[in-house]
């Protein structure tokens, strides 16, 4: 237990010890969310990968998925560094770098606003950022508080005190540019922690071929379709299988984790402090590096969680409780293993709440309150009211946290993957396609948006409410969730062509930055 507490305070104190160093560079508007538009290729990737992966990637979803897919649940590790984070980077992040600052966007909202010359499609936009980060920030709360009750034996609603209460002092202290610095830090120890952990657990199962010897022969439970919606493949081995008992829900769960992480707004907003040309390329390797470490390491580890079914994560129906596969892994390793795990998993998961809390109340303040609920507002100002709502953000996804879980101890639980599709369903779903489109091309138009925004919210909702209604393979929040993304990129497209073209001189003014001529070296361009 010392070892375990020394650790954790000495992160503690790192942490907040970055968030007051850097309160000098949080002075101004600019500096607070978006760090200066200065920041470093290694820093931006870093916090792009600490951002991306948290409790919800290393509990929620590496326990959920690697118990339904077995090895196959890699797969999304890959995609989510392949897609989600090395096509991401050569897609968005140049063209979002560029006409972000030509519009002098610092958020997603306020680009829709002028990307499509509309102030209501700012202000909806910002609602369904607040409303929606919400479900995700209770989903790292529910991560977290299943580590360190295992470690700590400490009750749940004490984790989100904790958690909250660091979040704030460092982003309010330091804003963008203490987060990406903490992100750096929390990142490298994710690297660390997840090594160790996947050398520690397949030495406990007679190493990688004894493993996957163990795995090959466990059956799959007698099911008519699979656990997210798709046909059950059930044959010796398919635990073990290339793409595992349920092909079908793995690729949605591929399309949610990956392609997702292009339409959210704290994701996103790593690119609009993209400080040269040459950071794109180093941010898109060291990112996917990073991705293929953690993603992959973490998938890789809850792969094997059936190989630990004797443990205590069964309930009196004998259904499985997901979220607590990983941490009954974990739990019988060694203290200092233990104590590397809650901190990796913390770090984690304060880098990832650290945006969402800027993400959310910078997108609030600048895109709802000013110039509609309050008419002037002064740099200082803005920046007071920023602060203030990442406290009020932090106390509300607590509350909410709180709420569920001792909701789930009366029987109505909701996993962390769930709550996390439901979030990403609503929030990639509106955004990814208008924002894509956006960028390239300049036919769509603010119709398009708006039937992509109603249908995606529209269907998350509709999911949590009438679920049983749903056709059998979207009922499941995940699946409903990435067709919500890719129902988007075919809504967009077809709405435009089908209505009144945008006004020519107000998206040729938009599209003008990519025309400017710059002089490069003739390393970068040969010349014609």
């Amino acid at each position: 237990m010392f070892i375990k507490v020394l650790l954790l305070l000495l992160f503690f104190a790192v942490t907040v010890f970055i968030g007051l160093y850097f309160r000098k560079r949080a002075s101004s508007v600019n500096d607070f969310v978006l760090g200066g538009r200065n920041v470093g290729p290694w820093l931006s990737a870093f916090s792009y990968g600490a951002t991306y992966f948290s409790a919800v990637v290393f509990v929620g979803f590496a326990g959920q998925f690697g118990w339904r897919f077995g090895t196959s649940a890699v797969w999304i590790g890959l995609g989510n560094a392949l897609i989600g984070s090395l096509m991401a980077w050569f897609i968005l992040g140049r063209r979002t770098r560029v006409m972000t600052n030509h519009l002098k966007s610092a958020t997603m909202p306020e680009f829709f606003g002028s990307r499509y010359m509309s102030s209501a499609l700012k202000i909806a936009a910002s609602a369904i950022v607040f409303i929606f980060l919400i479900p995700y920030t209770a989903s790292l709360y529910n991560g977290l508080s299943r580590l360190f009750g295992m470690a700590f034996g400490i009750p749940f609603e004490y984790c989100i005190i904790a958690m909250g209460i660091l979040t704030a002092i460092f982003v309010v202290a330091g804003g963008y540019f203490a987060t990406v610095v903490n992100d750096f830090i929390q990142g490298t120890i994710m690297l660390i922690g997840i090594t160790a952990i996947i050398a520690v657990v397949l030495k406990d199962n007679g190493g990688l071929m004894g493993a996957i010897g163990e795995l090959a022969v466990i059956p799959v439970e007698a099911a008519r379709v699979g656990p997210t919606g798709g046909p059950l493949i059930e044959a010796p081995g398919v635990f073990t299988s290339f793409f595992g008992p349920d092909p079908i829900s793995l690729l949605g769960v591929i399309i949610l984790t990956s392609l997702g992480a292009w339409g959210l707004p704290q994701m996103v907003a790593r690119f609009y402090s993209i400080k040269s040309e040459t950071m794109i390329t180093k941010g898109a390797i060291v990112s996917t590096v990073f991705a293929i470490f953690i993603a992959g390491g973490c998938y890789f580890i809850g792969s094997f969680g059936r190989l630990y079914a004797h443990m205590d994560i069964y309930r009196t129906n004998g259904s499985v409780i997901y979220d607590a596969i990983v941490p009954g892994i974990l739990s019988g390793m060694g203290p200092i293993m233990i104590s590397l795990v809650v901190v990796l998993v913390f770090a984690a998961s304060i880098s990832t709440l650290s945006s969402l809390v800027m993400a959310s109340a910078s997108t609030l303040t600048l895109d709802f309150l000013r110039g509609h609920v309050i008419k002037k507002m002064s740099d200082t100002k803005q920046l007071i009211i920023i602060r203030i709502l990442i406290v009020v953000f932090i106390i509300l996804s607590s509350v909410i946290a709180i709420d569920n879980y001792h909701n789930s101890l009366k029987g109505g639980v909701t996993f962390i993957a769930q709550l996390m599709g439901i979030s990403w369903g609503a929030l990639a779903g509106s955004f990814l396609a208008p924002f894509l489109y956006g960028l390239y091309w300049k036919r769509t138009s603010k119709l398009a948006v708006w039937c992509c925004f109603i249908f995606s919210t529209s269907v998350m909702i509709l999911n949590i409410f009438f679920r049983s209604s749903f056709p059998p393979i979207l009922q499941s929040p995940i699946n409903a969730a990435a067709f919500c993304m890719l129902a988007g990129l075919i809504i967009v497209p077809l709405v435009s062509l089908i209505t009144k073209a945008p006004d020519k001189a107000a998206v040729d003014n938009c599209f003008s930055c990519y025309e400017q001529e710059v002089s490069v070296k003739v390393k970068d361009d040969l010349g014609g």
